[in-house]
């Protein structure tokens, strides 16, 4: 015969608010188990000779809340085993009650009925207490478990599980990193009951409530002010769509994929530009900018009905699970190269299953500056094995190259002149991949570099009142020299 599990709610509050059924039923019950005794109608009962067999002492054992609530279940289904028992909980059996879901999804494996009978969670009162209606919007959290990006800042939040002030920490620093300092918030314990005590205080302090126990939940109240909302990735999207809206900005409306090409590459060097500054603040700021721009493509997709940001999220999501066995599957890749490996059989078995077929090369967009693009069509062909194996022909087909340049350059052939020195940097991308020196960033740190030593000279002359033409080339190489010498 199967035993059984019933599960009864102790509800939130003191005796008063106890149903009589549940109140009975305690009362007569011969094996009674609670998850702790630190409960308003628990010490009250103790008064009228009720002495269940609590868990407490496990939480003292344990260090983690999982392994608490594993234990838990494990004793209530071994003792299970040999009669009928029941297992009292605070507030409502099914409100943020983990053991009893435990309870409930292991009752078949270990031959067990569970049933779950009464009590009042602790939310009515909460809402009486804090005059809160949930129909505004509401978020029920834990916050032993307290996720920042699954935070409804525009509703009713409120926060259970908060028992000591080590959980209390945690809950604040998560907050804070997305809210005020001094956000107001609201510690509630034993709400509804005698005990009942709201203490309003700012986020800062929220560890330093005193009254913090097993009955506490925080309450985060709505976030009203809009500017304290501009991390949200919703109010992003709804900026720019008020800027492309019928009373939004002209210059945001009148674009289109096509005119937005230019300043997408320029956000992407200048990119570029704030992570050879190694300026964090700016290179957060410069991010933003190609973000902005992905954001006005998604828009103008979605205003002409072809797709959303959504769909943009999705597709690279989806795409980087599937291009990631190694991580989200059982696939192994140990290395790198491994991993680069696995990346392109994917890509090709996924170009396949479409029916695409396209040439080895055909991937790299033509679009990339000419450097960039020379230097992925040799690794992509190098790939095949298309590629010399070191270093000693590249440097002579550099020389022949440069030869035939020459010639040409003799010839007063400028077509075939331009044509033979396209050959000779070519050649110079191939011998950089060699030495696994991307050239295009390469080429970028030696602009940068002529324009900081021609600056300084620039900067030199303006201070000696002189111009330029007034200086010999020996002069201004001999500024050059100085600027190379301070390290510019």
């Amino acid at each position: 015969m199967a035993r059984t599990i019933t599960v009864l709610g102790l509800g939130a509050g003191d005796l008063n608010q106890l149903p009589v059924g549940i109140y009975k039923k305690l009362k007569r019950v011969s094996s009674l188990y609670v998850r702790t005794k630190e409960h308003p109608v628990l010490r009250e009962l103790k008064e009228e000779g009720l002495n269940p067999e609590s868990f407490d002492h496990i939480y003292e054992a344990k260090d983690q809340f999982s392994d608490v609530y594993g234990e838990i279940t494990r004793v209530l289904f071994e003792k299970a085993k040999d009669e009928d028992i029941v297992y009292a909980v605070p507030g409502h059996p099914l409100v943020a009650e983990e053991t009893v879901q435990r309870l409930l999804n292991g009752a078949s494996a270990h031959g067990v009925t569970v049933t779950v009978e009464g009590g009042q969670s602790f939310l009515d009162p909460v809402f009486a207490s804090l005059k809160v209606d949930p129909i505004e919007g509401f978020q029920l959290v834990d916050g032993t478990a307290l996720k920042q990006d699954e935070l409804q800042l525009r509703h009713h939040i409120v926060i259970c599980q908060v028992y000591d002030a080590f959980i209390a920490s945690e809950v604040k620093l998560t907050l804070m990193d997305v809210l005020p300092d001094d956000y107001p918030v609201t510690v509630v314990t034993a709400a509804g009951s005698l005990e009942e005590v709201l203490t309003e205080v700012p986020l800062y302090e929220l560890d330093r409530v005193t009254s913090l126990n097993n009955l506490t939940a925080v309450y985060v109240p709505p976030v009203k002010d809009e500017a304290l909302l501009t991390h949200e990735f919703w109010k992003l999207r709804s900026v720019i769509a008020t800027l492309r809206g019928p009373d939004g900005c002209p210059w945001d409306r009148k674009q289109t994929h096509e005119s937005l090409k230019p300043y997408l590459l320029e956000e992407s060097y200048e990119v570029l530009e704030a992570i050879d500054e190694q300026n964090e603040d700016h290179l957060a700021e410069e991010l933003g900018d190609v973000l902005l721009q992905v954001m006005l493509h998604a828009q103008i997709g979605e205003d002409s009905g072809y797709f959303t940001v959504s769909d943009v999220i999705t597709s690279i999501t989806e795409k980087m699970i599937r291009r990631h066995p190694h991580v989200f599957e059982t696939a192994e890749a140990d290395d790198p190269e491994a991993v680069v490996t696995q990346w392109e059989k994917i890509k090709q078995a996924e170009k396949e299953e479409k029916g695409m077929s396209e040439g080895l090369l055909d991937s790299i967009p033509k679009s990339l500056p000419s450097l960039l693009r020379a230097y992925k069509v040799q690794k992509k062909a190098a790939k095949v094995g298309f590629d010399w194996g070191d270093a000693q022909p590249m440097h002579e087909k550099l020389r022949e190259e440069l030869a035939e340049w020459e010639q040409e350059l003799l010839k007063e052939d400028k077509k075939a002149a331009a044509e033979e020195f396209g050959d000779v940097l070519f050649t110079i991308v191939n011998i950089a991949r060699y030495y696994k020196i991307e050239p295009e960033e390469a080429l970028r740190m030696t602009n940068e570099k002529f324009v900081r030593r021609f600056s300084f000279i620039e900067k030199t002359l303006q201070e000696s009142g002189t111009a330029w033409e007034e200086h010999t080339l020996e002069e201004l190489d001999a500024l050059w020299d100085r600027a190379k010498e301070q390290g510019l």
